[in-house]
């Protein structure tokens, strides 16, 4: 099996390398390495215009949108370069996946309305999806929208949790429902959402890594306008599945895994046992070994996905497969590091006073604190999760039980 890419490909990466190792500034290489969340609005703000100059603002979205049309397999190059110089994957929720929904099924207005803001940086998304009792079992949501007496708005009325950042977002993307006589998926619909809009509150949570990305959305008699529903009335569920295959890929979180375990060896040459670098203990040796095997194995699966090997008539369980294994190996990948740094992973990276994490250490200690040292146990505690968000382990492997083994 032949897995080389292209020469016509890997002159675009040398094209793309160059171009982050000119633009990536010290200030976005400080938010890609050290994972800290939310990245602030004007690093992101400054950092997408930087990509949209280039014409790389949006690399997955179609050319008459302001899209690349690049390949499955530039994208794919695309995003490992962007990681591995610990660059910023911009508005995720908006570009990633707001906007798909609303090319592929949005009007002229929406589209003309919302994606030229969020190409140019100057609009931030959040997602409402989850609430707190309909988190797994999505169909389930109860945030209500009704239309008004005049039919011009639509009334929304509800709470939302683990909403991606929303204590930065102008915008928001929800799943509310909009018919409560009929199934479960065949009630909600997806409606743009104005996050200054009276009756809206947010409230970050404060998780156990120190960051505050996400929150729990409030709201109360929020109008909104007819025109902000997306599509028909009664398709967001079939709009949440189309999300799903678009990004069917980065749910591998593959780019993330090998940047990881380099970090992870790179720590491991400098840290020593009786005088031995770690990396070379067989026991360590034994675990990178693994985990390295596993990343390379997963990563093949997913170049097979972007060359759309005998997958389309299955594709869901590939998805969820993908994302077991990804999230797996962010967990495997992220306590590797931990454990190679001993109790120097205790140092979390500052998020300022107030915030979990400890203060600013002085200068003095900096000989103590390599630069590998910052934001490892940051990261560590965030990827706990990881077999959580965007889809629990346990309800992945009932898709995969049932939609490949029949079960």
């Amino acid at each position: 099996m032949h897995f080389e890419f292209s020469p016509e490909d890997e002159a675009f990466r040398q094209e793309v390398r160059q171009f982050f190792q000119e633009s990536v500034s010290r200030e976005v290489a400080h938010y890609g390495f050290e994972g800290a969340h939310p990245v602030p609005r004007d690093v992101l703000r400054t950092w997408q215009k930087t990509l949209h100059a280039r014409g790389w603002g949006a690399p997955h979205w179609p050319q008459e949108f302001g899209g690349t049309g690049w390949s499955a397999i530039r994208k794919h190059i695309f995003l490992e370069e962007l990681v591995n110089a610990d660059g910023l994957d911009y508005g995720w929720q908006g570009t990633h996946m707001m906007a798909p929904v609303v090319i592929a099924f949005g009007n002229q207005w929406q589209q003309e309305t919302f994606l030229p803001p969020l190409l140019a940086g100057d609009v931030f998304w959040c997602q409402g999806f989850s609430e707190p009792n309909s988190g797994s079992d999505l169909a389930s949501l109860k945030t209500r929208a009704e239309l008004d007496e005049a039919g011009t708005h639509y009334i929304v009325n509800g709470q939302k949790i683990w909403t991606s950042d929303a204590k930065i977002a102008d915008w928001g993307f929800f799943l509310v429902r909009t018919d409560a006589t009929v199934k479960p998926q065949r009630g909600i619909s997806f409606l743009l959402i104005d996050m200054k809009t009276p009756g809206i509150t947010v409230r970050p949570i404060v998780s156990i890594d120190g960051g505050d990305g996400l929150a729990e959305v409030f709201l109360e008699n929020v109008r909104v306008p007819k025109e902000n529903l997306v599509g028909e009335p009664g398709m967001g569920w079939t709009y949440a599945k189309y999300l799903l295959e678009k990004e069917r890929t980065s749910s591998a979180f593959i780019y993330f895994n090998k940047r990881e375990l380099e970090k992870a060896k790179a720590i491991a040459r400098h840290e020593t046992v009786d005088g031995v670098p770690l990396l070379e203990t067989p026991a360590f040796a034994r675990r990178v070994g693994e985990i390295e095997t596993d990343i390379l194995a997963l990563e093949w699966s997913v170049l097979r996905v972007l060359a759309q090997e005998s997958f389309r008539d299955n594709l869901d369980a590939v998805v969820s497969t993908l994302k077991v294994r990804g999230s797996e190996l962010q967990q495997r990948v992220t306590e590797l590091q931990v454990d190679a740094l001993g109790p120097r992973a205790l140092r979390f990276f500052d998020h300022g006073p107030g915030r979990l994490g400890h203060e600013h250490v002085s200068s003095e200690w900096d000989d103590l604190w390599p630069a590998y040292v910052p934001g490892r146990s940051n990261m560590y505690f965030f990827q706990r999760a990881a077999t959580i968000y965007g889809g629990a382990r346990e309800v992945q492997k009932n898709i995969i039980a049932k939609l490949a083994f029949g079960l």
